[in-house]
């Protein structure tokens, strides 16, 4: 009898699931999307029609069918097919499900499919503790990760699994996922009379942003809040649509690849001087939650290394903008963060501040040689030593300026900063190519001389 309640109560729960999860896709024939991996003599498909799947592992935004295509293949392989999630489960868990696996291959010869969800929750002695017996062969691994395995999980398990990219799905396909919803008459509304407006399904299509489990959650809150006629139809117009899916649904993890690749965008938009897709880009960060600080952090980076001084004013505008947002704060901050990003994105770029680099490898990769005499401190050994002797104050002569040895004896004429012809640094470029002239000039006159010197010695 406790079978029977048990039968009854897993029909009971599979009735009142939430329409995302009754859909959710069987076999791969009902399954929608990821063509690119999914298609037709595609390995992956190939593999698992074959019951010959290897260890692999599907990354790629929420609601595009990881954990399905996982159940999937749980659904059409011989093998015991084992699930946990790296949230819930521990080391314990781990030993506990390799032992039965152990215990499975010695006495029955059948092989264990490990099905781990949120892969990249395990922390190291988690994945370490799986890795030898992915290793060795006692299971088979299938990982879902929503973060790039390449940095979120162990080089180890990564390099002897097969990774699959899911992709964020087009909009025909999630016209279709509504479609097959609309249509299934076990598991969706097909035995219901729902008529929905096709602007409706666009919208909600459109502001799904490619996640098939916003769209049939958006679907079943239109469909049963939606009274129907007398005639028993359920009329779904546009208005309906967008009281059930109000707002676009942002992908954005703070730590994960949206984070990085949304602010390499954005970067990369300013550097391209292209004002438009950079406040789109910060747009998106900030309507997603993405704290405005980091932002202007990422400001004040590109000001110095992109700008420089073909515009000084940038550096002096992006930490105006940090000071005035400490005082402000949102909503109103948001102005400042805009006006920043117009200016930054249209100023004339530079990169020329990489200079330092160059003379730090020049210093890490190079003999270092003596502080130039003259330039040395004379406060303390000037009578004893002559430090400082002949040294030539700049401000003592007219122009300000005077050609003087600064760099140590065997790098005159090594040059590290090359000013751009870009906006303000042009002026720098033309005052200092002047200056360098002058500079080899007197390097010529000095060398003359002492050349003249030497030879009146040895005479």
């Amino acid at each position: 009898m406790s079978d029977l309640f048990r039968e009854a109560a897993a029909r009971e729960q599979a009735a009142n699931a939430p329409l995302a999860d009754r859909m959710r896709p069987r076999t791969l024939r009902e399954f929608i999307g990821q063509d690119h991996i999914l298609g037709e003599g595609k390995l992956l498909r190939r593999a698992i029609k074959a019951d010959r799947v290897t260890s692999v592992l599907f990354f790629g935004p929420p609601g595009t069918g990881k954990t399905t295509l996982a159940r999937i293949i749980a659904n059409t392989t011989e093998a015991h097919f084992t699930s946990m999630n790296a949230v819930l489960s521990g080391v314990k868990d781990i030993r506990e499900a390799i032992a039965a696996a152990e215990r499975r291959l010695a006495h029955h010869q059948q092989r264990t499919i490990l099905f781990v969800d949120e892969v990249h929750r395990f922390n190291k002695a988690q994945q370490d503790a799986l890795l030898p017996h992915v290793e060795n062969g006692t299971v088979v691994f299938i990982g879902a990760t929503t973060e790039n395995p390449y940095f979120e999980v162990n080089k180890a398990l990564v390099s002897r699994s097969r990774v699959f990219e899911f992709r964020t799905l087009e909009e025909d396909d999630l016209r279709a996922v509504a479609e097959q919803a609309l249509a299934d008459p076990e598991r969706g509304y097909g035995d219901l009379d729902v008529q929905i407006d096709d602007e409706a399904l666009v919208h909600l299509v459109s502001t799904a942003n490619g996640d098939a489990r916003s769209l049939l959650n958006a679907l079943e809150l239109a469909v049963e809040t939606t009274e129907a006629t007398p005639e028993g139809t359920i009329h779904i117009p546009l208005r309906v649509a967008e009281d059930s899916i109000q707002q676009r649904a942002v992908l954005y993890d703070k730590e994960g690849d949206a984070h990085f690749d949304t602010i390499s965008a954005f970067i990369k938009s300013m550097r391209g001087s292209d004002p438009d897709a950079a406040l789109y880009w910060m747009a998106r960060m900030i309507y997603a939650g993405e704290d405005p600080r980091f932002i202007i952090r990422r400001m004040l980076i590109f000001a110095a290394e992109d700008i420089g001084l073909a515009d000084p004013r940038a550096l002096q505008i992006a930490q105006s903008t940090a000071t005035g947002f400490d005082y402000i704060g949102m909503p109103e901050g948001q102005f400042l963060l805009a006006e920043c990003c117009l200016y930054l994105a249209t100023a004339p770029k530079s990169n020329s501040a990489f200079a330092y680099f160059d003379a730090l490898k020049h210093v890490r990769e190079e003999q270092t040689g003596d502080v130039p005499n003259q330039l040395k401190d004379a406060s303390r050994d000037k009578e004893g030593l002559g430090h400082g002797k002949g040294y030539k104050y700049p401000h003592a002569y007219r122009e300000g300026y005077v050609p003087e040895q600064y760099l140590p004896d065997g790098m005159q004429g090594l040059y590290f900063y090359a000013p751009r012809e870009q906006g303000y640094e042009q002026a720098i470029a033309e005052r200092l190519a002047d200056l360098r002239a002058r500079d080899a000039e007197e390097s010529v006159e000095k060398r003359a001389m002492r050349y003249a010197e030497e030879a009146r010695e040895d005479a």
